[in-house]
This record gives structure tokens, C-alpha cells and sequence, in this order.
């Protein structure tokens, strides 16, 4: 194995849920620090490149199988990723990195998980800063919302039928909320979903800066309040907008959640090569 080159970057395509990523082995690095935001968010641009939710760097780890770097498609950084997290720990399985049982490092702390095909079993950090029936001023209305952190911050509305919801508006005024600031929050609409006896979910995602098919962290947090708010019990069935299904289990303690696990697909979809064009 060599250094990656600028020229050419080996790279792999993956999907979880919807949400997709690009995933590079750098373990030997290669990539050149001073333009890496520049280079994520030029190969995530739709149409203009590959076209991702995000990319995620994998690399060497002493106390792990491996650690990761995840950046969004806007390049900014974020610690936990539950979709991309799949992704990670199937490609590093494939690429020999580690076994079907693996351990690796995140901005969130380390994260174990366990592959089995093309299903990927993961245990979340703990989830903590919960705070219950927020009252929050939007377009001048009083709303009533539910903030967690899973990894990354988000915030979970309840809401009579998800599909109804304008999004890109409200998830955006949401985001940028005061009351979240600096770092503002992901945004996640939720309803009871008869079909699979859970929930269903649509997602404003921070650093995408709008609507993905699905998020991870996004399906933890809305599964933990809806366990709360409707009486569920774990394992928690998530719908994601892509239609398909995750499934969050959970025990509790004290008022607290622990020892939380999210499951579900992660895809292989191509693999290829990012000349400067990609990018530049």
C-alpha cells in the first residue's frame, strides 16, 4: 500500500438507508490537509462530482481497529455519523482492516460494532443533554420540541402526519435557532407509523443543509423520545424517507438511556478513482 496521490484518490461509494458516503482508506494519509475541505466538498457536489451526504476517512488507530475523520458535504466536521458508522465498519471489515466484531475511534468517543453481510449492528455513545418539551418561537408560533444529543445534537418534533411538514423551511429555522446556537442542531420530524408498529421519520440534516433520505443519529434520538412520548418499547422500529427500516434498541436506568444499538443495511455501490476534476 502507498500514500494516496492527489492525482488519482482510490475511493469507494456506500449507502445506508439512503444516506450515501465516500469512503477512503488513509491509513497512510496522502491527502493534503491545507485543501481537505475544499476536496470533500467539491466530490460531494451532485451532478458537479460523485455526489455524497459526506466522506469518510478512515485511519490508523493504536487503541482501536481503526479511527475515522467524517466530514459532511459541506466539509465542516462532525463527530458521529449512525448511517455513515455502518458504512465504516462494513467497508473496514471488507478491506481487511478488521474483523466482524470491530472497535474504532470517533470525535463521540469509541464506537463497537458488529457486521453480519450486508447488515451492521451498531452500539451508540451514550446519549446525553436530554431535555424534554422545549417551547421554541418559530415564524411566530410556539412549538414544542424534544432535544437530545446521540452522538451530534438534535432535535425531535412530534407531528401529526411528517409528510404534510414544509421541511426545507421550518427544518432550516430550526436549525439556525437561537436557542441552538452556536452549533446549531439536526432536525427530525416524527409520527407513529402503522405499518412497521414504530415510527416514522424525515430528517433535516446540519451540514448538508437540508433533507436527507435518512440519518442515523437522527433515528436513535426520535426513537429514544418516541419510546418516552408513546409508551414504546426497545427494540424501536425507525422508517426512514427512503422507505426503508431501522431498528433501535435500548435499555434505561435512572431516567437515563444506555447501552443503545442501531441496525441496519450498508450498501456497496461502486468504487473508482477522483482525478483533480472531481473536485477543483
Amino acid at each position: 500500500m502507498t500514500p494516496i496521490s492527489m492525482d488519482q484518490v482510490a475511493f469507494v461509494k456506500m449507502s445506508a438507508s439512503g444516506n450515501d458516503f465516500i469512503l477512503i482508506d488513509h491509513r497512510l494519509g496522502g491527502l493534503d490537509e491545507s485543501v481537505l475541505n475544499r476536496f470533500i466538498a467539491g466530490v460531494c457536489r451532485r451532478r458537479l462530482s460523485v455526489g455524497a451526504d459526506g466522506v469518510i476517512l478512515i485511519e490508523s488507530s493504536p487503541t482501536a481497529d481503526f479511527r475515522w475523520r467524517f466530514f459532511n458535504a459541506d466539509g465542516s466536521g462532525a463527530d458521529m455519523c449512525g448511517n455513515g458508522a455502518r458504512c465504516a465498519a462494513r467497508f473496514a471489515y471488507r478491506q481487511g482492516i478488521c474483523g466482524r466484531d470491530l472497535r474504532f475511534e470517533t470525535g463521540a468517543g469509541l464506537v463497537a460494532a458488529q457486521v453480519n453481510g450486508r447488515q451492521v449492528k451498531v452500539r451508540m455513545p451514550d446519549p446525553h443533554s436530554l431535555e424534554r418539551e422545549l417551547s421554541i418561537a418559530i415564524s411566530e408560533t410556539a412549538l414544542t420540541v424534544n432535544r437530545i444529543n446521540t452522538g451530534v445534537p438534535h432535535v425531535v418534533v412530534v407531528a401529526s402526519a411528517i409528510d404534510d411538514v414544509d421541511l426545507a423551511a421550518f427544518g432550516r429555522e430550526i436549525r439556525y435557532h437561537p436557542q441552538f446556537a452556536p452549533d446549531g442542531t439536526n432536525v427530525n420530524f416524527i409520527c407513529l407509523d402503522p405499518r412497521t408498529g414504530g415510527i416514522a421519520i424525515r430528517t433535516y440534516e446540519r451540514g448538508v443543509e437540508g433533507e436527507t433520505l435518512s440519518c442515523g443519529t437522527g433515528a436513535v434520538a426520535a426513537a429514544l423520545i418516541a419510546a418516552e412520548r408513546f409508551g414504546l418499547a426497545s427494540p424501536v422500529p425507525v422508517r426512514t424517507h427512503s422507505g426503508e427500516t431501522l431498528s433501535v434498541s435500548f435499555q434505561t436506568r435512572d431516567g437515563r438511556f444506555h447501552d443503545v444499538f442501531q441496525e441496519g443495511e450498508a450498501r456497496f455501490i461502486y468504487s473508482g478513482a477522483l482525478s483533480p476534476e472531481a473536485w477543483r
